[in-house]
């Protein structure tokens, strides 16, 4: 369920920059710094561009993949 909220002009331009350049929605681009920003406050160890990306891989499409296959099982 969607819920309004206020939030910074600026902010809104800036996610609106951003969603056109990730192909995103304005809210979708909101809902994805804040799932950053979230996975980054709980893994500090971790660098926020790692986390981001990582975030991001998990909504590429998998049909195209390839299994992994480490070399000492492959023969």
């Amino acid at each position: 369920m969607g819920m309004p909220v206020r939030i910074d002009d600026s902010l809104y331009e800036q996610a609106k920059t951003e969603a056109q350049i990730e192909r995103r929605t304005i809210a979708g681009q909101i809902e994805f710094w804040a799932m950053v920003g979230r996975a980054a406050l709980d893994n500090p160890d971790l660098p926020v561009t790692f986390v981001a990306d990582s975030l991001a891989s998990l909504s590429e499409p998998r049909d195209d993949l390839t299994p992994f296959v480490p070399r000492s099982k492959a023969n």
